[in-house]
C-alpha cells in the first residue's frame, strides 16, 4: 500500500512540474497570436486591401507574360490557327446555310472551301493578269517618266548636270555591288520566309476544313479540358465570342470593299490605268494592315505618276489618304466598334497595342481578340451560365479569393437590458 501511495504521489509531483513547464509556452503562443493580430490590425484597411490585389495582380501578369512569350515562340503555328479560325467564322454560317437548305454535310463544306478559294484566287488572277497586260506600256511609260525628270534635274531650279546625274549613278551601281552578300543574305531570307508562309497557308487550309468538318466536336474537347463546375461559364463564353467574331469578319469585308471602291473609283475618275487591279489589290490588302494600305496606295500612286504626271499623282495621294484617314478614324473605330461591341477608342488602343507587340500579326488580331475577350470575359461576370443549383456565393469560397481582408462591418448596438429585440 505505501509503494502504491508513493507511485500515485511521483505521478502527480511529475504532472505538476510538466503542468509548469507547458504553461509558460502556452502563454508565450497566446501572446505571440495576440501580438500578430495586433499588427495586422494596425495595418490600415486599405494597405492590407491593396497589397492582397497586387500579388494578384502579379500574378495574372506573370501568367500573362508566359502566354506571350509561348505564343511568340509557336508564333509560325498559332498565327496560320488564328487566321483559319477567321475564316471558318466567314465559312461556317455559309456552309450550315447550304446544310439547312438540305444539302450534304460533305458537299456544303465543299462548295464553301471551293467558293473562298475561288474568290480569292479569282481576284488574285485577274489583278495579276490585268498588271502582267500592261506591264510593257508601263515599263514604255517608265522610261518616259524618266527622261522627263532627268531633263527637269538638268534644266528646272535645281539646275543639276549630266556628269553629277551619271556621277550618282555609278556611285549606286558601285554600292549595289559591295552589298552583294547582303542581297544574297535577303533574297535567302525572302526564300526561307517564302517557305513558312507555304507551310502556314497549307495548315490554315487544313485547320479550316477540319473546323468546318467537326468545328463542334472539336469545341467540345476544348471545354471537355475545364472542370465539370466551369464547363457551362467556358461553353456559353465560347459561343457569344464566336457570334462576335463573326460580327467582325463580315464588318472587315466591308471595310475592305469601301476601300477598294473609293481607291479604284478615284482612280478611274483621275483616267489612271490598271484602276480594277489596284481596286482589286487595294481590296485584298486591306486585310493586311498598314503594309497592305501602304503598298497598295503606293503602286497606285505610282502608275499616277508614271501615266497621268504628277500633278495626277498628288491627286491620287490625296485621294489615298483621304480613304484611309476616313477608315482609320471612321470606319474601324465606329462601325467596326458597333459590330464587335467595343468601343472606339479601345478599338484604336487594340489595334496600337497589337502593332507595338507583334508587328503586322499583332494589328490584324489586335481588335478580334479585344472583341472576343469582351464578350466572353463580360458572360462569365453576368453570372447567366450558372443554373439553380449553383449557390450564389460559391465562387466567393474559393481559397484564393479567402485572404483578401473583408471590409470590417460596423457593430449593431446591443439592446438595454429590457428592451425588446424584436
Amino acid at each position: 500500500m505505501e509503494d502504491s501511495k508513493g507511485r500515485a504521489r511521483s505521478k502527480m509531483m511529475r504532472r505538476s512540474s510538466t503542468e509548469r513547464r507547458a504553461a509558460p509556452a502556452a502563454t508565450s503562443t497566446a501572446e505571440t497570436a495576440s501580438d500578430r493580430r495586433d499588427a495586422a490590425q494596425s495595418v490600415p484597411y486599405g494597405m492590407r486591401l491593396a497589397a492582397s490585389w497586387s500579388w494578384r495582380l502579379l500574378l495574372v501578369g506573370a501568367v500573362l507574360a508566359v502566354v506571350v512569350f509561348l505564343v511568340v515562340q509557336l508564333r509560325l503555328i498559332v498565327i496560320p490557327l488564328l487566321v483559319a479560325v477567321l475564316v471558318a467564322a466567314l465559312l461556317v454560317p455559309f456552309s450550315e446555310f447550304l446544310q439547312r437548305h438540305r444539302w450534304p454535310k460533305w458537299l456544303s463544306v465543299t462548295v464553301a472551301m471551293l467558293s473562298a478559294l475561288a474568290v480569292v484566287g479569282g481576284l488574285l488572277t485577274l489583278g495579276i493578269w490585268q498588271i502582267v497586260r500592261g506591264s510593257d506600256e508601263l515599263a514604255a511609260q517608265s522610261l518616259v517618266a524618266w527622261e522627263d525628270l532627268k531633263a527637269w534635274l538638268l534644266d528646272g531650279p535645281l539646275h543639276l548636270t549630266e556628269a553629277q546625274l551619271n556621277g550618282w549613278l555609278e556611285q549606286a551601281v558601285a554600292a549595289v555591288q559591295q552589298d552583294m552578300g547582303i542581297i544574297w543574305s535577303g533574297a535567302l531570307s525572302v526564300g526561307t520566309t517564302f517557305g513558312h508562309f507555304l507551310a502556314g497557308m497549307l495548315l490554315a487550309l487544313f485547320a479550316t476544313l477540319f473546323i468546318l468538318i467537326d468545328g463542334r466536336g472539336i469545341w467540345n474537347w476544348i471545354v471537355g479540358i475545364f472542370p465539370r463546375r466551369g464547363r457551362a461559364a467556358v461553353d456559353g463564353a465560347g459561343k457569344a465570342g464566336w457570334a462576335t467574331l463573326q460580327n467582325f469578319v463580315k464588318v472587315q469585308i466591308l471595310v475592305a470593299t469601301i476601300d477598294a471602291i473609293g481607291i479604284g473609283l478615284g482612280a478611274l475618275l483621275l483616267g489612271v490605268p490598271l484602276a480594277v487591279p489596284i481596286a482589286i489589290l487595294v481590296f485584298l490588302g486591306s486585310f493586311i494592315p498598314i503594309v497592305g494600305a501602304v503598298v497598295t496606295g503606293a503602286l497606285a500612286v505610282f502608275v499616277a505618276l508614271v501615266y497621268n504626271g504628277p500633278v495626277i499623282a498628288l491627286i491620287m495621294l490625296g485621294v489615298v489618304l483621304l480613304v484611309q484617314q476616313v477608315e482609320g478614324h471612321v470606319l474601324q473605330p465606329l462601325i467596326m466598334g458597333t459590330a464587335v461591341k467595343v468601343h472606339p477608342l479601345g478599338v484604336v488602343v487594340a489595334v496600337a497595342t497589337g502593332s507595338l507587340l507583334a508587328g503586322i500579326p499583332g494589328a490584324l488580331f489586335a481588335v478580334p481578340f479585344a472583341a472576343v475577350a469582351n464578350v466572353m470575359i463580360a458572360y462569365i461576370a453576368s453570372g447567366d451560365w450558372k443554373d439553380d443549383r449553383t449557390p450564389s456565393g460559391r465562387a466567393a469560397a474559393s481559397p484564393l479569393w479567402r485572404t483578401v481582408p473583408a471590409r470590417p462591418r460596423p457593430e449593431r448596438p446591443r439592446p438595454a437590458r429590457g428592451e425588446d429585440r424584436t
